[in-house]
Formats: structure tokens, sequence, C-alpha cells
């Protein structure tokens, strides 16, 4: 069955819960990125396998935690309490079934989720992604699967916020089968790196702007 590797950066609130409800077959693999919480001693107390990653950045995470993993399939999720882990089961089903290559959690929010300028960006990034790919997406959403050693034989380099954003570009440019499974999408439990505030915003529109120079259409 599937690993499912979480970044965790000072989640205390939240990973308690989301691996509480984790699907039976589904090993979470918590990347710890430099908390300074009890959210690592919660997760190894869950029975997790925890990991280190000193260097700061979510794609620095992702690839530790993807490194980590020894399953065929591998998801990704944030451990933020926004996501139901539940939902794993059927965004990995079209990679287990052998008919996707990559599967994105196309995110359905509820009130308050999701800022509208993130949701803004996001869609302007999907834009963008049918632009150099051909690709119908909606979302550029954090939880996704696919086989652990096409993901290492990618070639993905970014270790910050451009890392959700290569994997698809780069997918899509290497002819990637990507489909998307519609997840809902909750208030996350404490403020979000990223959006919740100016200078994790400012951080993450540089991270992705620099991926859309360096990968052009082919």
């Amino acid at each position: 069955m599937p690993d499912v590797v979480l970044p965790v950066l000072d989640e205390e609130a939240a990973i308690g819960g989301v691996l509480a409800a984790m699907p039976d077959g589904y090993r979470p693999i918590v990347v710890d990125n430099g908390s300074t919480d009890g959210g690592p001693a919660i997760a190894r107390a869950a029975g997790a396998l925890v990991v280190e990653e000193p260097d700061r950045g979510f794609g620095a995470a992702c690839w530790t935690g993807l490194l980590a993993a020894t399953a065929d399939v591998v998801l990704f999720m944030d451990a933020d309490g926004s996501m139901d882990p539940a939902d794993l089961v059927r965004v990995a089903a079209p990679v287990l079934a052998g008919s996707a290559d990559l599967v994105l959690g196309a995110r359905d929010p509820e009130r308050g989720a999701w800022p509208p300028h993130a949701r803004a960006a996001n869609r302007y990034l999907a834009w963008q992604v049918g632009r150099r790919t051909g690709l119908d997406l909606r979302d550029i959403g954090p939880m996704r699967a696919a086989r652990r050693t096409d993901l290492l034989d990618l070639g993905l380099t970014d270790r910050r916020f451009g890392w959700p954003l290569e994997m698809v570009l780069r997918a899509g440019a290497a002819g990637w089968r990507v489909t998307e499974v519609d997840v809902p999408y909750r208030p996350r439990e404490g403020r979000s790196k990223v959006t919740g505030t100016v200078k994790g915003t400012a951080r993450a529109v540089r991270d992705m702007s620099r991926i859309l120079r360096e990968i052009q259409p082919g």
C-alpha cells in the first residue's frame, strides 16, 4: 500500500488528528522541517515514521520524504488539517489502477478555507500549466499521488515553494497522464506559513515565478 509524505513545520495542533484519520494501509512519513513545537513527538507517539529535514523549504521536506519512502505509490498532503486523509484513497486509486501517472486533488473549499488572493494565484498557475503542457487543470493542489520511481526520475530540483508547480510542469512535459480528483478543502489549524503571511506569500510567488521562467514550453 502507499506511503504518504507529510511535511511538518509547527503543526502540533493538527498532526494528531491527521494521523488518526489516515486510511488503513497508508503509511505516514512525517518530515519535520524544523519544528519548535511538539508536533514531531506527537507523530512518533502515533506510530508515524518521522524523518528530519533541517534545510527549510517545502520542496526540501517533500524530497526528503520521497527518499524515505519505499512503497511503489507515494502521496503528498499537507499536515495542517485542511485536507481529509480519507480522500487519499480516491487520489491514489487511478495510479494504483495504472490509468494515471499523476493525480492531483482539486480543492473544493469550504467558506473561509482559501483566501481570494491565493485562489486567484492558483487559477493563474493552472492556466500557465495548461498553456505550456496542454493539461486541463483547475488546481495545483498539495494532495497528489504518483509512482515513487517515476518521481525520482522526473528531475525535480526545486526545494522551496516551487516544488508542486515544478512537478506538474515536468510531468506534463514528459507526457505523463495527469488527472484530477475533487477533494474537500477546509480551514486549516493555525496560520498558514504561505498565504497567512505577507512574507510567505512573497516567497511563494518568487519561487513559482522562477519555475515558470526556467521551464519554458517545449
